[in-house]
């Protein structure tokens, strides 16, 4: 069993490969306390909450 490449990939083939790996824009939820934008499954930045409840005081 080899490792090396049976044919050589062309430059085209190999820009289209690496055109699919790409940053994607970060999913943003409204905070159920004060309708802040924040990333879901995280405490909110702005008032602290998580799941309607105080976990962290901001001040």
């Amino acid at each position: 069993m080899s490792i090396c490449p049976k044919n050589k990939s062309s430059k085209a083939r190999r820009d289209k490969r690496r055109a699919n790996w790409k940053m994607s824009a970060p999913n943003l939820v409204k905070c159920s306390k004060c309708g802040e934008l924040m990333m879901p499954h995280r405490v909110c930045k702005a008032c602290g909450s998580y799941n309607k409840k105080e976990i962290v005081s901001v001040d």
